[in-house]
C-alpha cells in the first residue's frame, strides 16, 4: 500500500456511501483487507504506509491496534447494512503491511473472528496473512491456523545475502525453508513466497539462486516483482547520490523471462503478470478480486476500499486513524465516485493482466486487436484475448493501444 494519498472529494464523517453503491453490494465477491502498519525496521526500497516503533510517536500502540481495526469493521457493517440489499459473505480476507505478524497471533485471530461475526465468512473463504520469515515460528503459525488462517505469504525477496543487504532486509535467507516447513506442519493449505528481482548488484546467477531456493521450498504460489525505485525512499536517495545504479529495463526483462522459464518448468503457471500458481486453487483469490473490480473494505491507516464504484482511502497516520475511531468518526480521508469511463479504463487495465484475459465484446473498439496479434503481443484463447509472454513484458503498452 503506497504511502502517498491521492486527492479526492471529502468523505462523509459517518462513512456513508451513495445509494448507487449500496445497491451493488452483493453483486460481486466481497473481501476485507486489513493493513497492519508496523515494521521492526524500514526497508530501503519500501514506499508502503509503514512505521517503526521510533516513527509512531505518541498516541499509537501496537497493543491497541486490533481493537481499532475491529472498531472500523463495526463501522463497515453499519455503513453496508442499510437494509437495501442482503449483506455479502466475506469471500477473502488479507492481512498485509507492514508486518502483520508483529502483532500477537491472538490479535490477528480476533480480527478474523470479528469479520466472521459481523459479516460471515464463506465456507471456502481464503484467509491470508503476510509474514516476514523472522517474525514467526511453528507455535505462532499453529495459533494462526487454529484462528482460521489458511494461506500465508512469506516475504522472501532474495536468497542472496548481498542482495538482501541492498534492500535493507534483515532476515536470514536460510530461515525461509524452516518457516515454510513450519507452515506446512501447522496445516496451512497454501504457502506463497514473494520475490524481488532487479536489485542493483544482482546478477543473473544471483537471481537463479533465489529462484532455485524458492522452488526448493515447494511453494504453492510465487509472486515475483521487478524492483521499482520509489521517490522518497532510502534506495532512491542512494541512487540519486550515485551510490547505486537504477535498475536496467533490459535486465529486468531478462530476469522476468528467466523467472517464467524456471517457474513454469517447476509446475507453476502464470495467472497474472507477476504471479504464478501451482494450480487454480493456489491462485490468490483476494488479489484476483482487485484485478476483476470486485468489492472490498480496506481496514487500517491509509487503506483503500472499493464498493459499487466508490473508492475511498483512510487517513494515513496511525495516530489520526486511532483518533477518528475513538470519536466515532469514519477514518476515511477522501473518496471518489468512479464514472463509467474510469471504470472501463480500470477494467481493461487490470483484466488484461490476468490469464483469463479480456472479453473482446467488452472493448469499446477492437481496432487494436489485429495489429497486437500480428506483433505477437496477444493471442485468442477460446473467446478471450490474452497476453503472450512478450505481451506481458510490454503490458502497459498493450493496454494503451487497447484504450486508444
Amino acid at each position: 500500500m503506497p504511502s502517498a494519498l491521492p486527492e479526492g472529494d471529502p468523505a462523509p464523517p459517518d462513512g456513508s456511501l451513495p445509494v448507487s453503491a449500496l445497491t451493488e453490494v452483493g453483486a460481486r465477491p466481497f473481501g476485507v483487507y486489513v493493513h497492519v502498519p508496523f515494521c521492526r525496521v524500514r526497508c530501503g526500497y519500501c514506499d508502503f504506509n509503514t512505521y517503526t516503533a521510533t516513527e509512531l510517536g505518541p498516541g499509537v500502540s501496537q497493543a491497541s491496534y486490533a481493537d481499532q481495526a475491529i472498531a472500523e469493521l463495526h463501522l463497515a457493517r453499519r455503513v453496508l447494512d442499510d437494509g437495501s440489499a442482503e449483506m455479502p459473505e466475506v469471500a477473502t480476507v488479507f492481512l498485509g503491511g507492514g508486518t502483520p505478524t508483529l502483532l500477537p497471533a491472538d490479535d490477528l485471530g480476533r480480527i478474523v473472528a470479528a469479520i466472521d461475526d459481523l459479516f460471515g465468512l464463506a465456507a471456502d473463504a481464503e484467509v491470508t496473512t503476510e509474514a516476514n520469515p523472522d517474525s514467526v515460528d511453528r507455535a505462532y503459525l499453529t495459533q494462526l491456523r487454529e484462528a482460521g488462517f489458511n494461506r500465508v505469504s512469506f516475504g522472501m525477496q532474495s536468497a542472496v545475502p548481498h542482495v538482501l543487504a541492498v534492500l535493507d532486509r534483515t532476515h536470514d535467507p536460510r530461515r525461509v525453508p524452516d518457516v515454510v516447513a513450519a507452515a506446512r506442519s501447522a496445516g496451512f493449505d497454501q504457502v506463497s513466497l514473494d520475490l524481488i528481482y532487479g536489485t542493483p548488484g544482482e546478477t543473473a546467477d544471483d537471481w537463479a539462486t533465489t529462484l532455485e531456493a524458492a522452488l526448493a521450498c515447494t511453494p504453492d504460489h510465487v509472486s515475483a516483482y521487478s524492483l521499482i525505485v520509489e521517490e522518497g525512499t532510502a534506495l532512491a536517495r542512494r541512487v540519486r547520490r550515485g551510490e547505486l545504479p537504477m535498475p536496467d529495463e533490459d535486465d529486468l526483462a531478462d530476469k522476468y523471462v528467466q523467472a517464467d522459464d524456471r517457474l513454469v518448468a517447476a509446475g507453476l503457471d502464470w495467472y497474472e503478470v507477476s504471479n504464478w500458481a501451482r494450480d487454480e486453487a493456489a491462485r490468490c483469490r483476494h488479489n484476483l478480486g482487485y484485478w476483476t473490480s470486485a468489492d472490498w473494505w480496506g481496514v487500517g491507516p491509509g487503506a483503500h476500499s472499493h464498493v459499487g464504484g466508490v473508492r475511498w482511502w483512510n487517513v494515513k497516520h496511525p495516530a489520526a486513524y486511532a483518533e477518528r475511531l475513538a470519536t466515532g468518526t469514519s477514518p476515511a480521508h477522501a473518496r471518489e465516485v468512479l464514472d463509467d469511463d474510469t471504470r472501463y479504463l480500470e477494467r481493461v487495465l487490470l483484466e488484461a493482466r490476468i490469464v483469463d484475459g479480456l472479453d473482446p465484446a467488452a472493448l469499446r473498439t477492437t481496432s487494436a486487436l489485429p495489429p497486437l496479434a500480428d506483433d505477437g503481443l496477444i493471442e485468442r484463447r477460446a473467446d478471450r484475448v490474452v497476453l503472450t509472454r512478450r505481451g506481458r513484458l510490454l503490458a502497459d503498452a498493450v493496454v494503451r493501444q487497447l484504450l486508444d
